[in-house]
């Protein structure tokens, strides 16, 4: 996937106007190196990502340091983010998957005056420059209204959950619980914390099937992880079949990587939320530019179709995840597509 120059001229000149008509940037000059550090290399999805970063920051022109990855460990992102600041990062970039145990990491990138961007994640406490995500609580309804028309509102489903020390995982499960409760009190939800890692979902997922094999929905919290060990159960227990196969269980998930379509193709899952893994390595950097140059930002909805929201420790611009499912797959412009 390559972005042309217009893509690079347009990104600049919305951080001159904050991204849309309902925010404003002030502020300018400085500039500096940008740290990053990548939260983990065994998701698709996030590989997906650490591949965009190079090629943004390229379209941008950041001055983006060679990035760490912290590999899912709260320690090793810690260590990673002294030794970026030790080497002269003026921004620091990251996306903890433990978003409790980062405040006091952020409260001395704040005494430092060096400006954090998260993306994906929203740190519970700690000041952020800016939160490159989506609505992750609109996952957890997108996935719910799914799984409950396809159900007839009537049976029981599975949620494989991340990890529940991680907003996202809260919001995607809390999300999923209250719009089952609201609009299909006839649907049985177990919920199963997988804290992000395969190995675990399928040892869930497998006993959950032997206790209930009635089961008829499953919902995954993330594709990148979750997404092969799910259809290995599946295909042991006889059950990987057609939509039309009266023991087809209804799958959604999130992420919206180039193997969860080609899943919907064959028919071996039914939809999936797309995670804009490129949108996050643009704007993450975006940000990081804007940050170093001293610009600041409102709320409000901007020019690429999202919107910056308030939070009580910084600003958030929640992205768009659009659902997809058989009938959109190919859809030229969903990034899974355009991954080479």
């Amino acid at each position: 996937m390559k972005f042309g120059r217009a893509v690079a001229a347009a990104a600049l000149l919305a951080v001159v106007t904050a991204c849309g008509s309902g925010t404003t940037a002030e502020g300018g000059g400085g500039g500096g190196k940008v740290g990053i550090d990548h939260p983990r290399a065994d998701s698709d999805f996030w590989n997906s990502y650490i591949k965009y970063v190079p090629q943004m920051a390229g379209e941008l022109k950041v001055d983006l340091m060679p990035a760490t990855n912290s590999q899912n460990d709260v320690a090793k992102l810690v260590n990673n983010v002294q030794a970026l600041t030790g080497q002269g990062a003026k921004v620091i970039v990251m996306a903890p998957q433990d978003t409790g145990a980062i405040a006091n990491t952020l409260t001395q990138l704040e005494n430092k005056k060096i400006p954090v961007v998260t993306v994906d994640t929203r740190p519970d406490k700690g000041k952020v420059y800016m939160v490159v995500r989506a609505d992750n609580r609109a996952y957890g309804t997108k996935a719910c209204e799914f799984l409950g028309e396809k159900l007839g509102g009537k049976g029981k489903v599975v949620q494989l959950q991340g990890a529940l020390s991680s907003i996202n995982g809260r919001d995607r499960s809390e999300a999923f619980l209250e719009c089952m409760k609201a609009k299909f009190p006839g649907i049985t939800v177990f919920s199963e914390p997988t804290e992000w890692e395969g190995s675990k979902a399928a040892s869930m997922l497998q006993t959950r099937l032997e206790q209930n094999p009635d089961i008829k929905g499953i919902y995954l919290h993330a594709g990148g992880v979750h997404l092969a060990p799910t259809l290995q159960v599946l295909k042991q227990k006889g059950l990987l079949v057609a939509p039309d196969d009266p023991k087809h269980i209804f799958v959604i998930s999130n992420d919206g990587i180039p193997q969860e379509f080609e899943a919907i193709r064959k028919g071996d899952i039914d939809a999936t939320v797309s995670q804009p893994a490129d949108l996050y390595a643009k704007y993450a950097l975006f940000y990081a530019k804007a940050a170093a140059e001293g610009k600041t930002f409102k709320p409000g909805p901007t020019d690429h179709d999202s919107t910056i929201i308030q939070l009580p420790n910084g600003l958030e611009d929640q992205l768009p995840a659009p659902l997809v499912t058989k009938e959109n797959v190919d859809d030229k412009a969903l990034w899974g597509n355009q991954v080479k």
